[in-house]
């Protein structure tokens, strides 16, 4: 009798053990629970280790399963052009997204990694995605719905690939455009800016009524957690250097690069990514005053504070000269995650030295990682941390190339129509005996999609799937019409061509950040001698393909016609909607145009301002047929 009972006892004990084990209900795993008692009842079972790790953001090509794992990482990220294999579809993406995940849910509290991607004009990165204008474009459209639009046809195709995080919008204020990010601000004018913040709820989904203010906010597992950078002042720097000073004083900083900041908060931005730049020479990396004392307790900002691609390395001069106070001076700032990417040991070892030194507060580690956790609860991680296939379809589908297409014939200005006012050459007859298509970005997608599309740097040639504006002049023109194409026609060539008119489509080549600063912008080779060639010649348009306003003015004269189409992306039927009449042409500068660079930087409302085109500029036509 008592073998049987202790027999009984010991089953008992056992399957209560299995039960305890196994399913021991915890609260954070709850999505019933309120959202602070969820984050609470996890961070409480937290080692420091675990902490740590959801502060590093790692590169895909250090990352795996087993690193997931073993150093609890809290995201992972690709970098421009950083892809599981080259023309990787979305089932690549997903199953690398997974393996990664399936890492980090192996671990004893199962806390789901987050993927961010540069996903800044579309999801940029991946072949076949949609490549929608850089913002330079947008802001020339000025209009926030279409822009709101944009971003939540991007969240499609961020999610297509398993990516539930965008590192956009861009919404820095440019104010020189030397500087080589300036096609990735909407405009000199932080007005413009502040409307074209309706890309975040684009992104992550309208915010709810009565909601609080400065919390994070995704809708669902069709929307993405958006990311406002670079904070602040980026767009402001001396001589329109990438990365430079900007010199400004406090009202100047707050009503001129802020404004937008205080928009995407109120519209429930999940992250804020810091800027390289810094402030009166103080590195915004490290910069306390404004990221803790402004940011997170004066406008509330709830979500968390991440930094650029090894920004904290270049608080100090050289960049990593003395890496363990860079991490001191970052974390200590309010930066909540850190973009490693690379050298994650070397992170968490020496945070967790500092921490034990007492030298970074363990109350700013709390605050850190309490933040990442609200925005991975908000976002449902939790309850669907895996990728499927389900958005697969979205990538690059039709809806969004017409979408495309709307937003480059609303972004393209009309700045020349016509040598006399009564003699507009715009729009251009469909039905003509001969006509010649001629310049280096008349049939090269590459260009005309520019930097950050497949490569970081952007490249050349036929990268992704689009249309150039070649091929849609030749899907537009009646099929009687002969056009000839020339990369830069001799005039012997145009002499004997008879041709009825020229479309003249030259600018620059693709460039991202640093690369991309530029102290003379003038248009480059072949491009002014193709200009000058053909339109000395024959009737002629030319279409300019360029991130910012260039040197135009010694070859006015000579145009017919002149065009800013910034960088449209991979629908060139938008260009040719509006070049043939299909619509008319309705964009405005979002950036005033020099005459030269003597006069930089130059912005409206300046006391001397006396620009080529005024911002706000733009000719307009009439549609030659109704749709």
């Amino acid at each position: 009798m008592a073998s049987s009972k202790m027999h009984f006892l010991s089953l008992l004990f056992l399957l209560l053990l299995a039960s305890s084990i196994e399913g021991k209900y915890m609260k954070y795993k709850d999505p019933k629970q309120p959202l602070n008692v969820r984050i609470n009842d996890l961070m409480k079972r937290m080692t420091l280790a675990e902490k740590i790790g959801q502060m590093a953001q790692i590169e895909r090509k250090v990352a795996s399963s087993k690193v997931m794992k073993d150093y609890f990482i809290g995201s992972v990220l690709s970098g421009g052009g950083s892809v599981p294999r080259s023309k990787a579809t979305p089932k690549d993406w997903v199953n690398m997204v997974n393996e990664f995940q399936k890492g980090s849910l192996s671990t004893r509290l199962g806390i789901p990694m987050i993927y961010g991607i540069d996903a800044v004009h579309g999801n940029n990165n991946v072949y076949k995605a949609t490549i929608f204008p850089h913002n330079i474009g947008l802001g020339a459209t000025r209009d926030p719905e279409l822009v709101k639009k944009i971003g939540a046809a991007t969240a499609l195709e961020a999610r297509a690939t398993g990516i539930p995080y965008a590192f956009a919008p861009c919404i820095a204020v440019c104010r020189d455009p030397r500087w080589g990010r300036c096609y990735e601000s909407y405009s000199e004018d932080h007005r413009i800016v502040q409307a074209m913040t309706e890309i975040i709820p684009g992104l992550q989904g309208e915010l709810p009524a009565n909601f609080s203010k400065g919390a994070p906010y995704v809708a669902g597992r069709d929307k993405v957690a958006a990311c406002a950078k670079h904070f602040v002042g980026d767009g402001g720097t001396y001589l329109g250097i990438n990365e430079n000073n900007t010199i400004i004083n406090h009202h100047g900083l707050l009503s001129i690069h802020m404004p937008a900041y205080y928009n995407s908060i109120l519209k429930g931005v999940a992250t804020v990514m810091v800027s390289y730049s810094s402030w009166n020479g103080d590195k915004m990396h490290a910069n306390r005053a404004l990221i803790t004392g402004f940011l997170k307790n004066k406008l509330k900002f709830r979500g968390f504070v991440i930094s650029d691609w090894q920004g904290i390395d270049r608080i100090t001069n050289p960049p990593g000269e003395n890496y363990t106070y860079s991490i001191q001076a970052g974390v200590n700032a309010g930066i909540d995650m850190v973009m490693v990417p690379y050298n994650y040991k070397e992170f968490i070892n020496d945070l967790t030295s500092l921490i034990e030194k007492k030298i970074v507060p363990m109350s700013r580690i709390n605050d850190a990682v309490r933040r990442i956790l609200r925005v991975k609860f908000v976002m449902g991680l939790f309850e669907n941390p895996l990728a499927d296939l389900s958005f697969a379809d979205h990538l690059g589908k039709k809806e969004h190339r017409e979408l495309a297409r709307e937003a480059v014939r609303k972004s393209l200005v009309l700045l020349k129509n016509g040598k006399y006012p009564n003699q507009p050459l715009l729009p251009l007859p469909k039905k003509v005996p001969k006509i010649l298509v001629a310049g280096s970005h008349a049939d090269n997608l590459g260009y005309q999609c520019g930097g950050w599309t497949i490569e970081w740097q952007g490249a050349s040639g036929n990268i992704t799937a689009g249309t150039t504006i070649l091929d849609a002049i030749k899907s537009t023109m009646d099929p009687a019409t002969e056009i000839v194409y020339s990369n830069s026609p001799s005039s012997s060539f145009i002499k004997k061509g008879n041709f009825s008119f020229a479309v003249v489509v030259v600018g620059e080549v693709p460039y991202a950040e640093t690369q991309g600063d530029n102290l003379n912008l003038t248009i480059p080779s072949p491009g002014p001698s193709t200009v000058k060639t053909v339109c000395s010649q024959i009737k002629c348009v030319v279409v300019l393909i360029s991130g910012r306003p260039l040197v135009i003015k010694p070859y006015l004269s000579s145009m017919d016609a002149l065009v800013a189409a910034w960088l449209p992306g991979s629908e060139g039927k938008g260009v040719t909607d509006v070049l043939f009449g299909d619509y008319g042409f309705t964009g405005k500068l979002p950036r005033t145009w020099f005459k030269s660079v003597d006069q930089l930087p130059m912005n409206v409302g300046d006391k001397y301002y006396d620009p080529l085109f005024p911002f706000g500029f733009g000719l307009t036509t009439k549609p030659t047929e109704a749709r």
